[in-house]
């Protein structure tokens, strides 16, 4: 079902360029615009000058940030600061890193994946299944890049189902005792290993091993969907019969049952005028139980952590949310009543919690699409309240996280959940490996 494709990776040349630290990146959609100028400034050759260059006055059709970067990979690749590995190779890529929120002396998790080009595929062929919706304006960008640059910069990230570890199993049997191609410790404190793997025969058992396995998208919906766009494209300009660099994409393969994969809630935070909480309670309270937890200046982080250690456990059993309003010195859990939860029967989606808090709380205190798009989103617990206490939204809007199971059934039944439903960490970085399809 999955055609996975050994291919010829562009990797830096940290004996030219130096430390592999100084130039790999987040994912291009989690960096802010201090972030991005921060990247520019750490090195000449950091990934952010293709993967998320800066726009300049002056910029027109034929200069502006996506031919600059389409000119800047040309000239890396010339200098050797890239350059293509001679064999077809699958990239065994291991994190290790403590989850968002564990305390410094909390035990660390290994995430285990490969990178490898996956062949492209129509969302709707029944091999690699999308779970979100997208939006046009990224997917723009995004093959306004490609169009400049042939190349995927970073990653999409999938899922498959491998309950016995085979194909991991597999990796760790042919890199143990090998020296990782790269070994260091990124921004966020993972520690970030790479080992390319060429041996024919081991290549041929993943790709055999792959092939009964669908895929399902975790992060980067928006770049399969310019993937498939831009394969649309060579298309229709005449390109060569038979398989082309272009009909395949960059991604990073973990098994969904990987214990090092951690799925985190994506909170909203409004910025727009909210009701006080007697105006928030008239509202939902025919739908919610409500649950206060006041506090004081002296009591606030206990309370705090009362009020979240409430929100995960009762969580387990109900629907449960959290709410702080800005100006308002109280906590609040809401408890879906049960006359209001979706039965048994009821389609995937709709049972999700993410798709309970659109609809039966965001759409209430953000009725218009114009405060809806106002909202701010983040992973954080204690970000998203502090946002609400110290006045750069209106309030927070908490949830617990989407199980990873509740994922593959929604996407498995052909639906798509809302806009930033999920948050998979550790998200893979970009710039450890590039797929260079043809240079511009």
């Amino acid at each position: 079902m999955s055609q996975i494709l050994p291919f010829h990776g562009t990797l830096y040349d940290t004996a030219v360029v130096g430390n592999i630290e100084k130039l790999v990146a987040p994912p291009y959609d989690i960096i802010d615009a201090a972030g991005q100028q921060a990247l520019h400034d750490r090195h000449p050759q950091n990934i952010i000058r293709l993967e998320l260059g800066l726009d300049r006055a002056g910029d027109n059709a034929t200069d502006n940030r996506y031919t600059r970067a389409g000119i800047a990979l040309r000239e890396w690749i010339k200098s050797g600061a890239l350059k293509r590995d001679q064999e077809p190779a699958i990239y065994y890529h291991t994190i290790e890193y403590r989850p968002p929120s564990s305390g410094p002396g909390a035990p660390t998790k290994l995430l285990r994946g490969f990178l490898t080009v996956v062949k492209l595929e129509a969302l709707d062929s029944g091999h690699i299944y999308p779970h979100e919706n997208t939006r046009a304006a990224a997917k723009t960008d995004r093959l306004n890049l490609i169009e400049a640059c042939r190349a995927n910069f970073s990653p999409i990230w999938s899922l498959y189902s491998d309950p016995q570890g085979a194909v991991i199993g597999l990796l760790e049997t042919v890199t143990k005792g090998t020296p990782a191609r790269y070994d260091f410790q990124d921004d966020a404190g993972c520690r970030e290993r790479l080992w390319a793997v060429t041996d024919p025969a081991v290549l041929k058992q993943i790709v055999d091993q792959m092939q009964s396995k669908p895929l399902f998208i975790a992060d980067g919906h928006h770049r399969y969907e310019t993937a498939l766009n831009y394969q649309k494209l060579r298309r229709q300009t005449g390109s060569p019969a038979g398989p082309q660099p272009y009909d395949g994409v960059l991604m990073l393969l973990a098994p969904l049952e990987d214990p090092g994969l951690t799925v985190l809630p994506t909170h909203r935070v409004t910025t727009t005028p909210l009701p006080p909480y007697d105006g928030v309670k008239a509202l939902l309270g025919d739908t919610f139980d409500f649950q206060e937890f006041p506090y004081t200046a002296e009591t606030k982080d206990g309370v705090r952590a009362q009020f979240l250690n409430a929100l995960r456990t009762n969580g387990r059993t109900a629907p449960v949310f959290g709410i702080a309003l800005k100006g308002d010195s109280r906590y609040l859990a809401l408890t879906l009543k049960p006359a209001h939860r979706p039965s048994p029967q009821a389609s995937p989606r709709t049972k999700l919690d993410v798709s309970l808090l659109q609809q039966l709380i965001v759409a209430k205190l953000c009725p218009t699409q114009e405060e809806q798009e106002a909202i701010l989103y983040t992973k954080d617990d204690h970000e998203a309240l502090n946002w609400a206490a110290q006045g750069t939204g209106t309030g927070a809007l908490l949830l617990n996280a989407t199980k990873v199971g509740e994922i593959q059934a929604v996407a498995t039944a052909g639906e798509r959940m809302p806009h930033k439903s999920t948050y998979f960490y550790p998200k893979p970085l970009t710039g450890l490996v590039i797929n260079v399809m043809d240079i511009p």
